[in-house]
């Protein structure tokens, strides 16, 4: 079969023949239709962090395919899944791969209604989403609250945020270093657009209360200004390190202003966590928006659009399928 892989840590990767007996023990055999590009798979397929933790390893935290078997019998042969996160792509050998063995735990079934591609464009970043506004909502957050703001708002998780809180009745302030997307923001629910440049600069201990909650995959800079900004009794949903790993703010909006930091995981959520999860999708994440945020590739292509990923240069979710 083929796959994308890694054979040591002093080697490169690349796409390669390998036997199906190469894949780990575990009970449930996928037959993979799609895969998607997510940031670790970047890092890791563009040698720039050392994401895998084992070797050989194959990338793709994200996977959908049929069951060809479950020996566990959690899934019927024939069924439509998802997995993601859970180590795949890190400790685990992932989707990159056209058959895949994984825990049943780690997977749910595909909304009845979604094509596989589209659900290989939700994937972690639509679950990474939906678990932000799932704590957001969990932590007292209501429409009379006020706005939301979105920090990375073209990339997956802050797409898919925009367009739940959008659905959800919420006002959404979305921020890009990509003006010209505004319009593609707006179709997504974003009534107002924010230049990332005002929120990049040195951070003050205390700034303007100019929102009561956020979501934020960007880190560094971006998000010690979201924190100074938010209002009193504000909340963060965190995910991620899209400008940086660091967090250069001080305990000023904590203990002055009260302002909470939500981290979200969604790798390990247990899967009653994703299963809330994939229900917030679908039952409110609009098709087209999906459709706006997919762009459909053979998974050979895989090579030339990670380094894109990572220099901010791809709208959405790059979704990959076999050809």
């Amino acid at each position: 079969m083929r796959a994308w892989v890694r054979q040591s840590k002093e080697s490169q990767g690349g796409w390669a023949d390998i036997d199906e007996a190469a894949l780990p023990d575990r009970p449930l055999l996928l037959d993979v239709s799609h895969s998607a590009l997510n940031y670790k798979d970047a890092l890791a397929i563009a040698g720039r962090s050392p994401i895998f933790r084992s070797f050989p390893m194959i990338p793709g935290i994200d996977v959908v395919g049929t069951v060809i078997s479950d020996e566990t019998g959690t899934f019927a042969a024939g069924s439509r899944i998802i997995a993601t996160g859970s180590g795949m792509g890190e400790t685990s050998m992932g989707g990159f791969a056209q058959r895949v063995r994984l825990d049943p735990d780690w997977a749910v079934a595909v909304p009845q209604d979604m094509p596989a591609a589209n659900a290989a464009a939700v994937g972690t970043a639509g679950v990474t989403a939906a678990l932000s506004v799932l704590a957001l909502q969990d932590f007292g957050i209501k429409l009379e609250t006020g706005p939301v703001l979105v920090t990375g708002a073209t990339g997956g998780v802050g797409g898919f945020s925009v367009s739940l809180l959008a659905a959800l009745g919420h006002e959404v302030i979305a921020v890009t270093g990509r003006l010209a997307e505004s319009d593609y923001l707006k179709s997504l629910g974003a009534s107002q657009i924010v230049d990332r440049a005002t929120l990049e600069g040195e951070p003050r201990p205390l700034g303007k209360e100019l929102w009561p909650a956020a979501v934020d995959v960007a880190g560094g800079k971006i998000l010690a200004n979201v924190l100074s900004n938010l209002c009193y009794g504000g909340v963060v949903a965190a995910s991620g390190l899209a400008q940086s790993l660091s967090l250069p703010t001080s305990v000023a909006p904590f203990i002055l202003r009260g302002v909470s930091l939500l981290g979200i995981d969604s790798v390990y959520a247990s899967k009653p966590r994703r299963e809330r999860a994939w229900a917030l999708i679908g039952d409110n994440l609009n098709p087209d928006h999906i459709e706006a945020m997919k762009s459909l590739h053979d998974f050979a292509e895989v090579d030339r659009l990670a380094p894109q990923l990572l220099d901010q240069q791809l709208r959405g979710r790059a979704v990959f399928e076999w050809r």
